[in-house]
Parts: C-alpha cells; sequence; structure tokens
C-alpha cells in the first residue's frame, strides 16, 4: 500500500504540483504515556493540543504537541506503545527532528536540560546556525535551533511552562538517513523544495545536503547518505507529514507522486486533517496532510487536550476504549493536573 517500486522511478510529474509549504507534523515512537507527556509538556513547554486515540489501534494513546493553537508545522504527536522495544536509528528513517526557538535561548535551555536531567550534547553549528542536539526519555533525537523569529511569524508561543523569549515555535527540520540519496532528493524537488547547500555533516562523515520548502515554519529537511540499519520502536520516528494545504493541493501532490513509481495511499480521513501516505524511495514513511479542519474543529481553542477525544466511529466506543487505556494527567503549571477521562 505504501511500497515503492522502480518502475518509473526516473519518470518526472508532467505538471508540477503546488509546492509544500514544510512540514505539517512528525509522528513518534514512544514508551510510557505518562512519562511522554510530563517531558512534552513540562520540560519542553509544549502544549497538548490534542489527546486522542491510534486510529489504527484504538487501544493506543496518540497525543499531538504543538504551539498554543496548533498551527500547522508546529505538532510533534506520539503514540506511546508501552510493550515496544527500543528503536535504533539508521538509514530509511528520520534520525533527528529539529524546533525552532528564538535566537539568545539557548543558555536558558541547557540550564533547563541540566536542572530536569536531560541527556544533551555539546553545541553545533550547522548551515551558520546553532544547534543543542538532545534526547527524549525513550532516547528519540530531537534538536533545537536557535534562529530569528519574526514578528508576522504564524505560529503562537505556548507559555504554561517556559517563557515566550525561549519558548519551542515549531520545527525548523528534518533530517534523513539515507543509503542511496539520489531518488529521494528528486522527490523532495518534485514536492517543491529546493537544494540550498551542502557541508559536512560532523555525526556520520558525510556530507549533509539541505532542502527548502518556501514557508516559514518546518521548512527545511536536511539529507545525509548513511548506509548504516536501523530499526523501528520506542525512540524512534513513525513518519513526516508534509503540508498539502488543500484537498486540489494534496490531489496534485499525490499525482506527481505516483508518476515516480511509488505507490501513495487513497485519502483518508484523520478527522483533524485528510491524508495520504507513501514510503520513499529508500523507505522512510512520508504523509501528505491538509491544514483543515484542524484540532480546534471539535474544541474550544482554551480547552485543546483537556479531554480524551474519539473521533467518528469510535465515539460509540468510548466506555469500551477508555477501559483499555492507562490513567494519565497533564501537567499544568500551578500543580494541578487534568485528568484522561471524557466530561
Amino acid at each position: 500500500m505504501t511500497d515503492a517500486t522502480d518502475d518509473g522511478a526516473d519518470r518526472p510529474a508532467s505538471d508540477g504540483p503546488t509546492p509544500t509549504p514544510g512540514i505539517h507534523h512528525v509522528t513518534c515512537v514512544a514508551g510510557d504515556p505518562q512519562r511522554n507527556l510530563d517531558f512534552w509538556v513540562e520540560t519542553l513547554g509544549l502544549r497538548l493540543v490534542k489527546r486522542s486515540i491510534n486510529q489504527d489501534d484504538p487501544g493506543t494513546y496518540h497525543f499531538f504537541y504543538g504551539d498554543a493553537e496548533g498551527t500547522p508545522g508546529t505538532s510533534m504527536t506520539f503514540f506511546p506503545w508501552t510493550d515496544l522495544p527500543e528503536g535504533e536509528v539508521g538509514s530509511g528513517q528520520v534520525s533527528r527532528t529539529a524546533f525552532r526557538v528564538p535566537e539568545g535561548s539557548l543558555d536558558y535551555w541547557e540550564e533547563r536540560f541540566d536542572e530536569r536531567g536531560v541527556d544533551y550534547d555539546a553545541r553545533e553549528e550547522r548551515f551558520g546556525e546553532t544547534v543543542v542536539p538532545f534526547r527524549d526519555p525513550d532516547g528519540l533525537p530531537v534538536e533545537l535551533v536557535a534562529v530569528e523569529i519574526p514578528d508576522d511569524d504564524p505560529t503562537t508561543a505556548w507559555t504554561a511552562h517556559v517563557p515566550e523569549s525561549a519558548a519551542i515555535r515549531g520545527f525548523h527540520s528534518v533530517t534523513l538517513w539515507i543509503d542511496e540519496p539520489e531518488r529521494t532528493e528528486r522527490l523532495l524537488r518534485t514536492m517543491g523544495l529546493t537544494e540550498v547547500e551542502s557541508e559536512a555533516d560532523a555525526s556520520t562523515d558525510g556530507d549533509r545536503t539541505r532542502f527548502a520548502a518556501g514557508g516559514p515554519v518546518g521548512k527545511y529537511v536536511d539529507v545525509v547518505e548513511v548506509d548504516r540499519r536501523g530499526r523501528s520502536g520506542r525512540g524512534t520516528v513513525h513518519h513526516v507529514a508534509f503540508q498539502t494545504p488543500t484537498d486540489d493541493d494534496q490531489s496534485g501532490m499525490r499525482d506527481a507522486v505516483a508518476s515516480m513509481g511509488l505507490r501513495p495511499t487513497q485519502q483518508i480521513d484523520r478527522h483533524w486533517f485528510r491524508s495520504v501516505y507513501f514510503r520513499e524511495f529508500a523507505g522512510v514513511l512520508f504523509e501528505l496532510a491538509t491544514a483543515d479542519p484542524g484540532y480546534a474543529s471539535d474544541e474550544p481553542l482554551d480547552a485543546l487536550g483537556e479531554r480524551l477525544v474519539l473521533p467518528g466511529r469510535f465515539k460509540e466506543r468510548r466506555d469500551e476504549i477508555e477501559s483499555g487505556l492507562a490513567d494519565v494527567t497533564v501537567p499544568r503549571a500551578d500543580g494541578e493536573f487534568a485528568a484522561n477521562r471524557a466530561d
């Protein structure tokens, strides 16, 4: 359903699709759901904008973290599968997910990481920007990149746990580890990204090539040639979703992807966006996601993440589904917590 084939792999799309503005969301695999909530809400200061279930595995939570409004390009999501073994990052995976933070805030973050026992590395300089690599409690590789946040930036800082001067402001980039990058790079060009520069990659001794989309958030995809094998599990990325804001945008991108010999799914309604999935040539799972209807379509903006939301057909199974989920609480700045039950 989402496999790639070599048939027509060198054939470009007849008409270029509307370029993607950049990353929509990144979905990862976690372990303990409470530990995941504590870290991403309290330590990193993101807002839990949706508390739901994995629609393909309704016995598992699906947590969505983002900015104050759940703006496209800010949402890191997790499937906490407690029984999965730890994964290992390797070729054919998103190896790093990077977030934007305001210039001058990295001292704050390193002090916060020291206070909270977060595993992080020394700063790196990459394409003229300063990067702090770190890992979440499941070992997921993450980065903070210090950038200038413009006055007209579309994101809205969430300041319940972290001051606005340091708050995460959506995605900066993802890094793809690819064993044979040429076809993946051509796919990125077809999707509307432009190769902007290359430099040596400190972690692999290879080259890192940066591609840029046209949007203001989550605009970069870095490609690094790596042949080491990895495995899926806790602490790895499940898939990366790119913005195709409208259904027409998505349909055009789907056709362009299919013309390259890849095998995208039909559109799937994910309640807060509509999705198409496919594996690119090296095996990374890509998603195309619409902007609408958004996370505030079924909850008031000021109450996002306050309750367990069951979309569509799952509403009739609330008692059954809730009985199989672990009780969790969402950290509050005032020390109070929101429980996982519905009203």
